[in-house]
């Protein structure tokens, strides 16, 4: 904070995402208020608004390195915010039907997925390499704070005023004002403050150079592999959370529902504790993959419902701990004209795990029963980290491409 344009970022982001959580739970409800609909057009709103991220993260992460990623940013926060005006006003029109739903979540996927990568890289632009572990830590905070108030505020305002797909029009409304704030932020920001560096020129090839880069940083690969097990075995909290709470604890969507409170609040405990970090060590993320793990495998082994949700937290805080240390480790470690790439394939990484292993998970819950899904699920992420190890020990075998600048590196993200 002591930095004055994160301060302003900080302030901003707030807002938005409380905006955004009030959104996605009255866009869940205009969805399932258009007669007729169900689960499966919910599935399909939130696939349409999800996949952007998958297919186009990594040329986002290209476009980022190759504009100012302030600018950049203030025209993802005003294309969301104007396709979130449009479900809006239709909604609040009450003449919302399933078609218009499937359009603006697309279109608001395509600004998130252009927006992902650039807001990550811009973190270190605003603070500097010294405190980018912190600002991440805080960026979490603010995040998890907002998944706590954005759904609450939002089921008190559509009930208030009604509950019909009018009420949701409303709350989707004043979301599409939240982003007004982020814009005003990064305009009032001063630039001659930023750590930027220069755009990278146009040129064939640059997604290709991101990659090759990357398979050169043996650190990074190891990273990248951690999380890729964790975002695709381990990170399916909504289908393994809605498994035991209804097939082996018999509850209904009350106690459901507690389960993902207790998820955050270990998450913006994680959060929190991230942003008092000074540094990050190498050990930490590996031993925050392994706790994660060990969490799921007790969590699925749990007699009752309390105390499967006295583990929630810990699965909340070890998730937490482990993406912020990478995402800053990440940060830092990469050479500033290649940031936003890197960025965007470790967005792919994370988000685009957890779509394929959704199915896998799920088939194993039918077949084997809803237990396994976290036992095995945990085992396969502590799997991971033993394959990520030997993955770094042939790219440091392997050697690196002479020509290849490994970029700059910080002394207080060295530790191993």
């Amino acid at each position: 904070m002591s930095h004055p344009n994160y301060r302003l970022y900080f302030a901003g982001s707030v807002v938005s995402n409380v905006g955004t959580w009030m959104q996605r739970v009255a866009q869940d409800w205009l969805v399932l208020t258009i007669p007729g609909n169900g689960g499966a057009e919910l599935g399909i709103t939130t696939g349409l608004q999800f996949l952007p991220v998958l297919l186009l993260s990594p040329y986002a992460g290209v476009i980022a390195d190759r504009f100012p990623k302030r600018r950049m940013l203030q025209l993802t926060q005003a294309t969301m915010a104007l396709a979130a005006l449009g479900l809006g006003l239709i909604a609040a029109s009450g003449h919302a039907q399933t078609w218009h739903v499937y359009a603006l979540a697309l279109a608001f996927g395509v600004g998130s997925a252009f927006d992902a990568p650039a807001r990550q890289a811009f973190v270190s632009e605003m603070v500097g390499p010294a405190d980018v572990t912190n600002a991440v830590g805080l960026n979490s905070a603010a995040f998890n704070t907002a998944r706590l108030l954005g759904p609450a505020l939002a089921g008190l305002m559509i009930g208030a005023l009604g509950g019909g797909m009018r009420a949701t029009g409303w709350v989707i409304l004043l979301n599409a004002l939240s982003y007004l704030a982020v814009i005003a932020q990064l305009e009032r920001m001063d630039v001659t403050r930023l750590h930027a560096p220069r755009p990278v020129a146009r040129q064939p090839g640059m997604l290709r150079e991101g990659v090759a880069y990357l398979r050169t940083q043996p650190k990074m690969m190891m990273i990248l592999v951690v999380v890729f097990f964790a975002g695709t075995f381990g990170m399916n909290f909504q289908l393994t959370s809605a498994l035991m709470a209804t097939e082996v604890f018999g509850k209904g969507a009350g106690e459901f529902g507690l389960l993902g409170s207790a998820l955050a609040v270990g998450s913006l405990s994680g959060a929190l504790l991230a942003a008092g970090r000074v540094r990050v060590r190498l050990r930490l993320i590996l031993g925050a993959a392994i706790a994660f793990g060990a969490a799921e495998i007790v969590a699925g082994l749990m007699p009752t419902y309390a105390t499967f949700m006295l583990v929630c937290p810990l699965i909340g805080l070890s998730t937490i701990t482990l993406l912020n240390s990478a995402n800053a480790t990440l940060q830092v470690e990469a050479d500033p004209a290649l940031r936003g790439r890197v960025m965007a394939l470790y967005m792919t990484i994370v988000m685009g795990g957890t779509p394929l292993g959704s199915p896998v998970v799920g088939w194993i819950g039918e077949t084997y029963g809803a237990r396994w899904t976290l036992v095995l699920g945990g085992t396969l992420v502590i799997a991971g980290v033993g394959l990520a190890l030997l993955v770094r020990s042939v790219t440091e075998r392997s050697g690196r491409p002479e020509g290849v600048d490994e970029g700059p590196r910080e002394p207080a993200m060295m530790h191993r």
